[in-house]
């Protein structure tokens, strides 16, 4: 089967909720990654095949197939095409695997991937609320078939993130030191500059505005969350506007463009788990992921998992026994932010320098995701 290659990768910095990208249109947000990809890189735009974006919450300014809009948006030639995708929060993920796929094929040669969220202008769960006016609350409870097989409590992530951590025996203190954990991997890695070479600055802000100087004191003194008992925002991934994308193409399109490849895609799959649980399938999609590569965590020099909340990244880190020191070494979503549909190429591109940076070989990406789902990626650096 034929390979996919990855060539350039770049994101936005993560504007905080109400900072410093608050105020860009979200086809511009995304226009700002997609221009810059095609700037760096010999292709003309008229002979890219497709633009596959991620997000969720698709209403308002994020409507209207947001993959095209911010393609057109940039300035792009207008015979390109777009498509909008959601899984959830590994809607861009997804985007890469969908692009690979259709490289591979043989479909496509120069497929870009990405997403985009501006969750200050569209909060998560937007386009759920859109129903009440129908008298519904939420996607779940108003199908009789949901209520049969699940019950008429709706899943929630805050609900589970405190079932997992209850399961796995993790205290709000764990929690909070893994948090705190996050956000001074990353504020190193913005001083020692670990980020510079992926982040397109935008509108005065060049590096992500999210990470926090704290301390475990002051994350003792928050409130929980929606009735938990050892979740609050200080163990939550925080909400933030952001947008990243990747240039994924043929061997053929390597030799008729003189790109030099950053990364191939070793591994693509995606699990799904109870959906009640909702946060959990990263646990067996990691290990579903694994056999179907014929590898094993040994061969993994490191991982990027959204760290939706720190009992999802603990779990999985307990249950696959692989190596913290390895694993979002650069901080994760606690302090880096979750821009939704964004996230997914968000981390790849963070996984793909940090590869390049660390001299590692093989990276592993995975994240929960709504539904109960969980993606998977295994990036080989070339």
């Amino acid at each position: 089967m034929a390979d996919a290659y990855i060539v350039d990768a770049v994101r936005s910095p993560t504007g905080r909720r109400k900072g410093g990208l608050a105020h860009v249109h979200g086809a511009d947000l995304g226009a700002h990654v997609l221009k810059t990809l095609v700037e760096r890189n010999d292709i003309p735009d008229s002979e890219y095949d497709d633009v596959m974006f991620g997000c969720v919450d698709t209403i308002g300014p994020l409507a209207g197939d947001i993959a095209r809009t911010c393609w057109l948006a940039a300035g792009l030639s207008d015979v390109v095409p777009g498509t909008t995708i959601d899984r959830q929060c590994g809607s861009s993920q997804q985007a890469v695997h969908f692009a690979a796929q259709a490289v591979m094929a043989g479909v496509n040669d120069v497929v870009v991937a990405g997403g985009v969220q501006t969750m200050t202008q569209i909060p998560i769960s937007s386009a759920m609320t859109a129903a009440e006016p129908l008298g519904f609350t939420d996607p779940f409870t108003g199908s009789k078939g949901w209520v049969e097989r699940y019950g008429d409590v709706p899943p929630t992530q805050f609900r589970s993130a405190q079932m997992i951590a209850d399961k796995w025996d993790l205290s709000r203190e764990d929690l909070e030191r893994y948090s705190l954990e996050s956000h001074t991997r990353a504020l190193r890695a913005i001083e020692e500059g670990r980020f510079e070479r992926e982040i397109a600055p935008l509108e005065g802000v060049a590096t992500d505005e999210t990470p926090r100087q704290s301390t475990l004191e002051k994350m003792a003194e928050l409130d929980y969350l929606f009735g938990c008992d050892k979740v609050t925002a200080a163990v939550s991934s925080q909400t933030c506007d952001g947008s990243s994308a990747m240039l994924i193409v043929s061997e053929e399109a390597l030799k008729r463009y003189q790109l030099i490849p950053r990364a191939r895609i070793a591994h693509m799959s995606v699990r799904a788990d109870d959906p009640i649980w909702m946060l959990t399938a990263p646990i067996p999609a990691t290990e579903y992921a694994l056999k179907k590569a014929g590898m094993s965590m040994n061969d993994i020099d490191c991982v990027e998992i959204n760290e939706a909340f720190a009992s999802v990244a603990m779990a999985w880190l307990k249950e696959t026994g692989y190596d913290h020191a390895k694993t979002n070494v650069n901080g994760g979503a606690i302090a880096l932010g979750h821009p939704l549909g964004a996230t997914g190429t968000k981390l790849m591109t963070t996984l793909l320098h940090e590869l390049e940076r660390s001299g590692g070989r093989y990276g592993l990406q995975t994240m929960c995701e709504g539904g109960g789902q969980a993606n998977v990626t295994i990036l080989e650096r070339l």
